[in-house]
């Protein structure tokens, strides 16, 4: 599910896309965007879902510069009760978080959120591979539920036009369907887009079933 509109920004156009996951590994939803902004690509979004038990909502924005090198993003939200509000800086392969400097991830290109499934998106578009070729990534990895900024090795291998073979340290290992914008289709086991709804009708309900069904 998903849609590409455009919008007057000044005097120029803003082509962006917009697609719904729903979560594979847990009770939960995420919508995002890509976006044109000046010179800048603008990836944004909003997941909700469960976290052992606790509701939980995180925003998020990350915007990179026309080449998709990171270069600053927000995380705002809740998990439970607590509350979560981040702002990551990244500059000339230089990280921080929350003004506190994060010397682990130095020289990380792309900030990958742990959370969600649509910062893929800034090594596909960034790297542009053929098919067939592989290529290294070295993240800024937000971690979940800790939300510790932490680096990640992984590798990116087109498979297709659609398709990616994704690797990261500790063994991990995915093939993602993604979009000609970036955007994953299907991740296994962790999130993917919806089908189509079916438009049959759905059957009458008794009232007996229906003050079973509790609705």
């Amino acid at each position: 599910m998903g849609r590409l509109s455009r919008d007057i920004v000044g005097r120029g156009v803003s082509v962006h896309e917009t697609i719904l996951w729903e979560r594979l590994d847990r009770p939960g939803h995420e919508s995002a965007r890509l976006r044109r902004r000046g010179s800048e690509h603008v990836l944004e979004g909003s997941a909700v879902f469960e976290h052992e038990g606790a509701p939980c909502r995180l925003d998020y924005l990350v915007v990179a510069d026309g080449r998709f090198h990171t270069s600053r993003g927000t995380v705002r939200g809740w998990l439970g009760e607590t509350a979560v509000e981040i702002e990551i800086v990244a500059e000339a392969g230089r990280w921080s978080m929350n003004g506190a400097e994060c010397p682990e991830v130095e020289g990380a290109i792309d900030l990958d959120l742990n959370f969600s499934p649509s910062t893929n998106l800034l090594p596909i578009r960034r790297l542009d591979l053929d098919v067939g070729r592989e290529a290294p990534v070295r993240a800024a990895w937000l971690r979940f539920p800790s939300f510790d900024l932490k680096p990640l090795e992984q590798t990116y291998l087109r498979l297709s036009p659609s398709r990616y073979r994704y690797r990261s340290e500790g063994g991990f290992l995915a093939e993602l369907d993604v979009r000609p914008s970036g955007f994953v289709t299907l991740y296994p086991g962790f999130a993917r887009v919806p089908g189509p709804r079916s438009s049959k009708p759905l059957p009458d309900i008794s009232p007996l079933d229906r003050s079973r069904a509790g609705g």
